[in-house]
């Protein structure tokens, strides 16, 4: 059976019910909803929380935790993730998208040391973990650490304007 075949059991689909349409159609009137009292009213207890008048809970409670705007997300790797590779191939972000083990959009790389690495690889990522760098080394590898640029040089450069950035270059003695 498929999607496509399934149908609701039978008498199971309702028609809406249209309420305050006149006495004859037996919900004229008040509508269902009786008469007078708060329940009765519009715009009353229909929002999630509310506890008939008392302090709702989510008000009780004090506010905790902050999240920092400046955070930086990496995507992370597994050294068992790494097997899958050539013996001798240079692996970096590029590489591991192509083979869908990195997904979505983070703000750089990070190696983790969960399993064991059997074979020679040449890492590029923005960090290592100390287990995973000991194993890369250990298998005959080597790590490449990419310097985590969050914007281009020149783009600071430019909305500095000559505010005493210097360019980019040779330092000037």
């Amino acid at each position: 059976m498929n999607l496509h075949q399934l149908s609701a059991p039978a008498r199971s689909k309702h028609r809406k019910k249209r309420v305050g349409r006149g006495q004859g159609s037996g919900r004229g009137k008040t509508a269902g909803r009786g008469g007078k009292g708060q329940k009765a009213r519009t715009g009353n207890m229909h929002f999630e929380g509310f506890e008939g008048g008392q302090m709702p809970l989510q008000r009780r409670l004090p506010k905790f935790g902050f999240t920092s705007p400046n955070r930086i997300e990496y995507a992370i790797v597994n050294l068992q993730d790494l097997n899958r590779f050539d013996a001798g191939a240079v692996v970096d972000e590029a590489l591991l998208r192509e083979r869908g083990l990195v997904k979505g959009s983070r703000d750089g790389l990070k190696v983790l040391g969960d399993g064991a690495l059997s074979k020679k690889l040449t890492v590029r990522a923005n960090k290592f973990s100390a287990k995973a760098r000991q194993a890369i080394e250990a298998a005959g590898g080597t790590i490449e650490e990419i310097a985590l640029v969050s914007h281009r040089p020149e783009a600071a450069a430019k909305a500095h304007s000559g505010k005493g950035a210097r360019p980019a270059g040779p330092a000037a003695s």
